[in-house]
């Protein structure tokens, strides 16, 4: 048995209500050409406030030394102990397009990618392509394809670079090694099976990519396909079975759209950009729900791509529009990250994400301002990234008491 466990069994059906903004992939490493982390170079007056007004510390979302994936990332802070509940990418992306699985589906996270004429990859995301060309990609592949099988396949575009493929059969396992290397300058990787039940997908799969392959030879940036985080669908317990927690999502990529589809969180159409999902998350609060989830990508993709300075005015756009929500969540906000994205790394670290959490019964630390090493000396100190949960429940007042 787990913590979460217990919080399930200590569940109570009313309470405050929860907010979480989510800054996906905020934590960084000091620049020091820069002076900094992007954090403490970025002019962040509401954050620093709120930090003062709150219990502050660090999460490490899955454990020491360990790089979370986005989707054990966001499984920690819901909750869900992210080494039992892992979920591959492809499982993710599929349930964030809202691609109907059914269960024993295998699915995968595909990226148009470009190789070189020596066969290596150039570019892992096919100079980010926008989503129409993606659309006709996928539709020249699937035109094209013959996998010859009984089994079912699926291809369907996600956005920008990212498609998802989706394997249907009575006799499928689900555990396939990555072809994406995760670097450039090397090749793509052999779709291997990693246990007897997922050879025959293997095989599928390793037809299929030569085939695209062959099929996108003529293409000029998108001559390629990666593919990563193979996983078999199976339905995981709801918040609201887990927590009683009616939740809401505000998020505009579709594979965090996934994570809460598959937690059972409702999904309305996706925001366009920060502010606006900031504006819907002020039109939402008055309505039945008791946990919204607002998620910001850019602070990972600018970080990803190196660009330090684009990290640090997305975190001040955030931090211009924190008042308004501060004011409206008067029960329980936290703000914090699933994992780190250091510009310096263009990559997910293993580094621990500050967190602030304010309610009414908090107690204050002498915590200043909203950055990783500041947060570090709060009074949570450093945890694991799933006991968020448990302490956001506490401090809305939905855990009964343990024991006599």
């Amino acid at each position: 048995m787990d913590i979460s466990e217990v919080w399930e069994a200590l569940a109570e059906k009313d309470g405050g209500k929860i907010v979480y903004v989510i800054l996906d992939g905020l934590g960084g490493l000091p620049n020091s050409e820069k002076g900094g982390t992007e954090l403490q170079v970025a002019a962040t007056p509401n954050l620093d406030r709120l930090a003062q007004e709150s219990s502050c510390g660090t999460l490490e979302m899955v454990g020491p030394g360990i790089t979370p994936g986005s989707g054990p990332g966001h499984l920690a802070l819901f909750g869900y102990d992210p080494i039992r509940y892992n979920l591959g990418r492809g499982i993710l992306s599929a349930l964030g397009i809202d691609f109907q699985l059914q269960k024993g589906d295998v699915a995968a996270r595909i990226n148009f990618a470009t190789l070189d004429q020596e066969g290596n990859v150039m570019d892992r995301r096919a100079g980010r392509i926008d989503t129409e060309t993606n659309q006709r990609l996928c539709k020249k592949v699937k035109d094209a394809l013959d996998h010859g099988t009984e089994e079912e396949l699926f291809l369907e575009t996600v956005s920008e670079h990212r498609a998802l493929l989706v394997l249907r059969g009575a006799e499928l396992g689900g555990k396939i090694k990555d072809t994406d290397p995760q670097q450039t300058g090397a090749p793509p990787l052999e779709p291997e099976p990693l246990d007897d039940d997922s050879r025959q997908t293997a095989d599928m799969v390793r037809s299929f990519i030569r085939q695209t392959r062959e099929t996108l030879s003529d293409e000029e940036q998108a001559n390629m396909v990666l593919l990563r985080g193979f996983d078999q669908y199976h339905p995981f317990p709801s918040l609201k079975q887990r927590f009683g927690l009616k939740g809401v999502c505000i998020a505009e990529y579709p594979m965090y759209r996934g994570v809460c589809r598959l937690l059972g969180m409702e999904v309305p159409p996706p925001p366009e950009g920060i502010e606006s999902s900031f504006d819907a998350l002020n039109s939402l609060y008055g309505q039945d729900y008791d946990f919204y989830f607002l998620h910001v990508k850019k602070t990972d993709s600018t970080g990803e791509d190196g660009d330090f300075d684009g990290k640090v005015q997305v975190i001040q756009s955030v931090d211009r529009l924190m008042p308004g929500v501060a004011n409206l969540a008067r029960d329980v906000l936290v703000v914090s990250a699933d994992h780190s994205t250091p510009s310096l790394m263009k990559s997910h670290s293993w580094h621990p994400v500050p967190v602030i959490l304010r309610a009414p019964f908090c107690r204050f630390d002498q915590v200043a301002s909203f950055d990783e090493i500041s947060c570090s000396q709060g009074i949570l100190g450093i945890r694991p990234g799933m006991h968020l949960m448990g302490l956001a429940l506490a401090h809305a007042g939905r855990l009964k008491k343990y024991g006599a």
